[in-house]
């Protein structure tokens, strides 16, 4: 009896200590609450990271309505994807790339000034020519991977935005 409240006593120090330092669980934000019903606008309604956003916002509460003049926007303006050469084999095909993901996006409130923001993700991609067809799938996860991250952290800069 002695040591289950003991063990229920630390357990309530830990859950307390870790909750007044901070600590957030992840993909847990504070969404203004200005932005708790938002418009998407999109140059592409059914591209991955649409699909990503879109399920994003529904996780953190925000619903998504119809635009109108006094509803926030919330436009994903573009997405692309770049690929560098790090390294060569001897041979002069390339060993190693750099993918690059970009993702630009703008936060309009009613009667403010549109809030920008700009998203960069890097990843390295070993490349090897006896094994093209697994170095492809590879790469399909590494992308999806790279526009999980970046829905993820369009959310995260809409926790950034102070509504005055």
């Amino acid at each position: 009896m002695l040591t289950k409240r003991i063990s229920f006593a630390i357990m309530a120090l830990v859950i307390m200590t870790s909750a007044g330092c901070g600590f957030k669980l992840q993909r847990s934000y504070q969404i203004p609450a200005a932005l708790t019903q938002l418009s998407l606008s999109s140059s592409d309604e059914y591209s991955e990271l649409t699909r990503l956003v879109r399920e994003r916002l529904r996780l953190n509460n925000i619903q998504v309505v119809s635009p109108a003049r006094d509803v926030p926007v919330l436009k994903l303006i573009t997405d692309s994807l770049e690929r560098t050469t790090l390294s060569l084999y001897p041979t002069g095909n390339v060993a190693e790339y750099e993918l690059i993901y970009f993702a630009e996006i703008a936060v309009v409130l009613p009667g403010k000034e549109v809030q920008p923001f700009k998203i960069e993700i890097r990843r390295d991609y070993l490349d090897d020519p006896r094994t093209a067809l697994a170095k492809s799938r590879e790469m399909e996860l590494l992308v999806r991977e790279m526009r999980i991250q970046a829905a993820d952290r369009i959310i995260q800069s809409m926790a950034s935005i102070e509504v005055n």
